[in-house]
Parts: C-alpha cells; sequence; structure tokens
C-alpha cells in the first residue's frame, strides 16, 4: 500500500480521533441504527478521553456518510475539532461493530486490511491516432489525459498498385511513429501518477506496437489486455454499446492488479527471508521486531515495511514526538530525541507513520493471500510466521552488523 493518501494525517499533529465505520448493512431503520452506531462509536472515544469538540464533528460526519453496498465502509479520522480525512474502505467490517480509538497519533494499521492495497494502474487506450489514460486505484476511476498523434496516413489502401507501395511505407511509419509518441507519452503518466502496473488496451497491433516502444525496465509492469477499445474510455460515444466489452476489460484489470499484487508481495517475503541473514559482508538487509524497527525508522532506513495483522507486535507500545522520526522503545530515550511532550502509541501506527513520511511502501503479509492463492508464485518457501511478531522490514541500505539485541530482529526476536 502506497501512503500518500494518508499525508493529511500526518501533517498535523493530534491527539487523534479514527473511527472505521460500516456503511452496507442496510434495513428498514437503517437512519436510525446508523445514528446509534455512530453515538456509541463516539461514546467510545469520550471514554477515552476525546474532546467534545472533535466527538461532536465525527458523529455528525459518520452520520452523513451514504449507505449502500459499495463501499461497505469508511474510515474517519479527526482531531481539534476537526474531519481531516474521510477514505472509503473496501473490504467490510468486522460484525463487532465500529473501530473507534484516541490516541496521539491516527490509528491507520486496520487499512492494510479494509482498505484497497492492490497497484495503482494507469490504463491506455489505443488506436491508430492517439490514446485516452485512466487511472485506476483508490476510489473511482479518473482520467489521466489524453494524446493525439498523426492521423495522416494511418489506413492502408487495397490496391496492389506498385505506385502505391510509397504511401503503403507512409502508412507503416506513421503507426509505429503513433506508438512511439504514445509510448513517451504513457512513460511521462506513469511517473507523473506513481502507476505501478500498466494495461494497454486496443487492437492487438496497436498495444503490441506501443508495448515494444516502453523502456524495457516497464515491461515487467505492463499488461496488454484482449477488451477494451479505446472509444470505451467515456460512458458516453461511439463504444456505448459495447458494454460486454467494457466488463470483461474491467474483469481482466481487476486480475492484472490482483496477481501483480501477489507477485509484487511474494517478492518482498523471499528478500526478506534472505535478507534476516547475514548479506554481502555480514550485513543485514532486513529488521524484525520492534527495537530493530524503530532504530530503522530513526535512520530513515525502512524501504518496505511488512505488516503480518495477527502479530502481538502490532500492539507493543512504542513512544512517539511530533515528527515521524521520534519514535523510541522507551520513554527516556524520545526525551534525546527532541521530544518535549512524548506519547504513548501502538507500534504498527507509529511505524506507518514514520514510513509514510520517507516514501516506504507498507505492505499486509498475512499467512495466506500469497502462499494459498498463488501457489505458483510462492514455491512454498517462506514461512507463514514472518515477520516474527508481525513486523518486519526490508531496509534501504542494510546494517554492517546486527542491530543491538542481536540477529537481524534485534531485541527478543533475534534470528541468528
Amino acid at each position: 500500500m502506497e501512503l500518500g493518501f494518508l499525508s493529511p494525517l500526518f501533517d498535523r499533529h493530534g491527539p487523534w480521533a479514527s473511527v472505521y465505520f460500516d456503511t452496507a448493512r442496510a434495513s428498514e431503520d437503517t437512519a436510525a441504527r446508523q445514528k446509534l452506531t455512530a453515538r456509541a462509536a463516539c461514546d467510545r472515544l469520550r471514554g477515552q478521553g476525546a474532546d467534545e469538540d472533535t466527538c461532536r464533528v465525527m458523529y455528525d460526519a459518520l452520520v452523513a456518510l451514504p449507505r449502500g453496498p459499495y463501499p461497505p465502509g469508511h474510515a474517519v479520522f479527526a482531531t481539534h475539532g476537526e474531519v481531516v480525512l474521510d477514505t472509503e474502505l473496501t473490504v467490510p467490517l468486522p460484525d463487532s461493530g465500529p473501530i473507534a480509538h484516541w490516541q496521539a497519533l491516527p490509528h491507520t494499521g486496520p487499512l492494510l486490511e479494509l482498505a484497497d492495497d492492490e497497484p495503482l494502474c494507469l490504463v491506455a487506450y489505443i488506436d491508430r491516432k492517439g490514446a485516452d489514460f485512466e487511472v485506476r486505484g483508490k476510489g473511482r476511476p479518473y482520467s489521466a489525459g489524453h494524446v493525439t498523434e498523426s492521423e495522416w496516413p494511418v489506413h492502408r489502401t487495397a490496391s496492389r498498385d506498385p505506385s502505391e507501395r510509397h504511401f503503403q511505407t507512409a502508412v507503416e511509419n506513421t503507426w509505429e511513429q503513433n506508438a512511439a509518441g504514445i509510448a513517451d507519452e504513457l512513460r511521462i503518466r506513469q511517473e507523473r501518477t506513481g502507476a505501478e502496473l500498466l494495461v494497454l488496451a486496443g487492437e492487438p497491433r496497436e498495444r503490441h506496437s506501443v508495448y515494444e516502444h516502453l523502456p524495457f525496465d516497464l515491461h515487467g509492469h505492463t499488461v496488454q489486455a484482449e477488451h477494451g477499445v479505446r472509444a470505451d474510455s467515456g460512458p458516453e460515444g461511439p463504444a456505448a454499446n459495447t458494454a460486454e466489452g467494457r466488463r470483461m476489460l474491467d474483469e481482466e484489470i481487476a486480475t492484472a492488479r490482483t496477481a501483480y499484487a501477489r507477485q509484487h508481495t511474494a517478492a518482498l517475503l523471499e528478500s526478506f527471508q534472505a535478507g534476516r541473514g547475514p548479506a554481502g559482508e555480514g550485513g543485514h538487509d532486513a529488521a524484525e521486531g520492534v527495537p530493530a524497527l524503530v532504530e530503522a525508522a530513526r535512520e530513515h532506513r525502512i524501504g518496505a515495511l511488512l505488516v503480518r495483522p495477527e502479530g502481538a507486535d502490532l500492539h507493543r507500545e512504542v513512544w512517539v514526538g511530533d515528527e515521524p522520526d521520534q519514535v523510541a522503545v522507551r520513554r527516556k530515550e524520545i526525551q534525546y530525541l527532541g521530544a518535549t511532550e512524548p506519547a504513548p502509541a501502538r507500534a504498527d501506527d507509529a511505524l506507518m507513520r514514520s514510513a509514510a513520511a520517507t516514501g516506504a511502501e507498507v505492505l499486509s503479509v498475512g499467512p495466506s493471500p500469497v502462499l494459498e492463492a498463488a501457489p505458483e508464485i510462492v514455491p512454498g518457501t517462506v514461512p507463514d510466521e514472518l515477520p516474527v511478531g508481525g513486523l518486519g522490514a526490508l531496509l534501504r541500505w542494510p546494517y554492517e552488523e546486527a542491530p543491538e539485541g542481536g540477529g537481524a530482529g534485534g531485541g527478543q526476536h533475534a534470528t541468528r
């Protein structure tokens, strides 16, 4: 999961009210039930010390949430009497009711299980004259612009007259030039949007030509779809009668995003497993356990944070200050980092804040979706219990020796 959308939370100081609220269940008395559930969530916040202004705006926000099968819920974050972020969930909440927390940091940990963590996808609807671009990821798809290349000549003639050979050659050249231009625009938009996956839709020849003109390092991030045409990029227009083709393209894109996410997670898990041991000249490419991860967060070493949702370390108490790198295992340590008003926080929330501040990736790596749903991708070499304790990281640069406490994990999770 990329955490850029959470930046409004980490640009402000707390304490924070965080509520995960179910909006999918409907009944004849839906409005009354929504008010009761919102009131119960806010009562929990009050019981944890939340101020009245923040409870009031949180209640108003929860009551106003639209109900329906999608999205199945919302995560709402508020502080100092203001709602700062309302983000849609993609997975239904458990039947135990809303999750409500009042604490120094926003409680972002549940997003790993309840929000869309599949890769941001850039779709290119291609024809001979250009392409329309669309971004699919968290929330609804949105346009990323279009490009129009040379419009003449792009059509061959049926004539076999030798005098037409030069015209046919011109058509071929125009196709190749257009494909190169579309590929260049696609690369620019990929960098601008941060999309991890590219999907090319259109006629086989056109999309294959664009694929061939993409930089080689993007080939492993690109999928050619069997369905979809350029006119499908808008709800109206020449392809308004191709609803079935559009539906099949949607399925292809969803499958491609899921497969890419599984492959990516599997690759990081294998790298993590290998990095737990000595690398190169005795270095360690991975960290495991709260003490080692806290040290890595302070030094901005975390490149990818791996979270196993059922791990016990997620709930461990750490101490934090106002800045993302002000995090420590003990209160006296946080004061040395310049935190004038240290506060306790959950380890997963503190590490997610640090990861977001440094542009690190965060992944949920439960025992399963990867190992069970894609056994052909992960050959069973990664144990289900990794990372031990539930928290681990691949580092931007390795430790030259094991962190204090022993092993790649530091503290009680040493693995040497």
